[in-house]
């Protein structure tokens, strides 16, 4: 292509509402120019580099043994109460009236309709097993979009579902498509860990896992272990235990009675440590909630951060929530800030590592008031103790004796979970087996990001000039740059160049406009083409400079050996 053609607007200075490197660069790159909040279009760079991903991602689903369709993106809202969606999903979900007042949604995702389909195309397990995938557009009614395309209202999602008719079927599916992902991030260029996680408001049976891009801007926190590789998202991560040395401290702390001290305005952990001069860790933190409609209290140490998904699932609860403050001042007559366990007339569920605590600070129960040397099992029940929180920094390692876990930041760009019978039953999706017996299919779901792997290559390839494109997604493979328009001799040799490797294929940008070099050559930093061929003033003798944006130090050599360079690097 002629970059004097090319729709590629660059721009000089760094949008100031552009908080992630890879938003920052694709907006002065050219790549994408946003709409409205969290809306972007995908200019001819960025749409390049889209279908690129999206060429790896089909070819190697297909290798797995999956097959493509497109679904509708307006989904009748009959089938998400069917399987009680509708309700639950939450605010992210679009929805509206058509002019017939029949309730549609967007679809963010689209088990139900998958499900549907294939309740009543498949009845015979000789049907079985089948796989599906769609790339398509998805809609999600974000609070609060950032990041560019990492959290977007409207993004490109490939999206696939398998259909087994048990769960060694289920196993095999699961661990090709697994091996698929694997594949299609290293084709990519990106690294990339696979972490175990929660199945989230899709739900579902069994394993799950996140593949997570490590970045400092990701939004995902990932709990992993140096030693033996385990690693999970912070909501999944699980702690190892411990050997508890508060036995003799508490035998000590067992003789003193608790001892009430006035504690004016300490609401919050850090401002009750400042009162009373204790560490953080020396506090005992209750957390009123609401588990199906019901109070409970929660006991965690004042360092750590309570688990909403750990502590649902401890309660067996379907719905949990924080108490508002007038719950809190009727289960413990006091104001939130100064609750304790000691009396309440409430189930109290109590993190391990609290109730491992020699002795600690908590809340009394009335207003401006808290007890110093509390010591769990003695002045409170251990009758309900679990992992109730987040992983933390040194934690000790679930998995393997010595290891300690580190904390990380990441981008979620891929998921693969086991559904099993989540939305067959409700939608009724049966097959009749061998024997003719009816039976419920068994599911996976699984879904790759495929704008959101735009942004996660951009966050991993990139420098203090621009994008650096693995060559796999490059929206070009090679660049074209003649220093002077005006020169006969270098546009010639320009020319030449690009008449041959586009002949064989290799996709080259030719920048032909009447432009300085120093233009020029920044736009191409901008861009991350991995492969620069620039034409001067040695024209006339057959040799350029060639530079690869990886190692952007250029060298003159023959214009011969920088073709073969390039069709060596492009995979020729």
């Amino acid at each position: 292509m002629y970059q004097s053609s090319l729709l590629a607007p660059t721009m000089r200075d760094v949008p100031s509402d552009a908080e992630a490197a890879s938003h920052r660069l694709m907006l002065r790159a050219g790549f994408v120019r946003p709409l409205a909040s969290g809306i972007y279009n995908y200019l001819p760079l960025g749409w390049r580099v889209l279908r690129k991903i999206s060429a790896v991602v089909r070819e190697e689903l297909d290798r797995a043994g999956a097959q493509e369709m497109l679904m509708p993106v307006l989904q009748p809202a009959e089938l998400w109460r069917a399987t009680g969606r509708y309700d639950v999903y939450g605010p992210e979900l679009v929805r509206f009236k058509d002019r017939h007042d029949r309730d549609f949604v967007l679809g963010p995702t689209h088990e139900e309709v998958i499900t549907a389909l294939i309740a009543d195309e498949v009845r015979s397990y000789r049907q079985l097993p089948k796989t599906l995938y769609q790339i398509q557009t998805k809609v999600r009614d974000e609070r609060r979009p950032r990041f560019g395309l990492l959290r977007s209202r409207e993004f490109m999602m490939m999206d696939a579902y398998s259909f087994d008719a048990d769960d060694e079927g289920l196993d095999r599916t699961y661990r090709a498509i697994y091996g698929a992902y694997e594949q299609i991030f290293a084709r990519c260029g990106l690294d990339v860990l696979a972490v175990e996680a929660d199945a989230g408001a899709i739900g579902g049976e069994g394993d799950s896992h996140e593949f997570m891009a490590p970045a400092d801007i990701g939004e995902d926190t990932i709990a992993w272990c140096a030693s033996c590789g385990y690693a999970a998202n912070l909501e999944k991560a699980e702690i190892g235990m411990r050997e508890s040395g508060a036995g003799g401290e508490r035998a000590d702390a067992a003789r003193v009675p608790a001892e009430l001290v006035h504690t004016p305005g300490a609401r919050t952990v850090e401002q009750l440590s400042a009162a009373l001069g204790v560490r953080t860790d020396d506090i005992l933190k209750t957390l009123v909630m609401i588990a199906d409609g019901e109070a409970v209290a929660i006991v965690i140490r004042g360092d750590h951060e309570a688990n909403e998904i750990k502590i649902r699932q401890a309660l067996h609860a379907k719905t949990l929530e924080m108490a508002d403050a007038g719950t809190v001042a009727a289960v413990a007559s006091a104001p939130v800030g100064f609750i304790g366990p000691i009396g309440l007339d409430i189930p109290i569920y109590v993190d391990r590592a609290a109730a491992e605590m020699a002795s600690g600070v908590a809340g009394a129960n009335a207003a401006d008031r808290h007890l110093r040397g509390v010591v769990p099992g003695r002045d409170f029940a251990l009758s309900r103790v679990a992992d109730l929180r987040n992983a933390a920094e040194g934690d000790p390692c679930p998995r393997c004796a010595d290891g300690k876990l580190g904390i990380r930041r990441g981008i979620e760009i891929g998921h693969v979970f086991k559904l099993g019978t989540k939305y067959s039953l409700p939608l009724n999706a049966a097959f009749a087996d061998a024997n003719g017996a009816m039976a419920s299919i068994v599911m996976g779901c699984y879904g790759i990001g495929v704008s959101r792997m735009l942004s996660a290559i951009a966050e991993q390839h990139y420098d203090e000039r621009g994008l650096r494109w693995p060559a796999e997604v490059a929206p070009f493979r090679v660049h074209i740059v003649p220093v002077s328009w005006k020169d006969a001799a270098q546009m010639a040799l320009a020319e030449e160049i690009y008449r041959t490797l586009t002949a064989e294929g290799i996709e080259t940008l030719l920048d032909d406009r009447e432009e300085r070099l120093g233009v020029k050559l920044k736009d191409a930093d901008l861009f991350g083409i991995p492969h620069r061929i620039v034409v001067g003033k040695r024209a006339a003798e057959g040799v350029v400079e060639y530079a690869e944006r990886s190692w952007p130090q250029p060298e003159e050599i023959a214009v011969g050996e920088a073709a073969s360079r390039c069709r060596g690097i492009a995979g020729r």
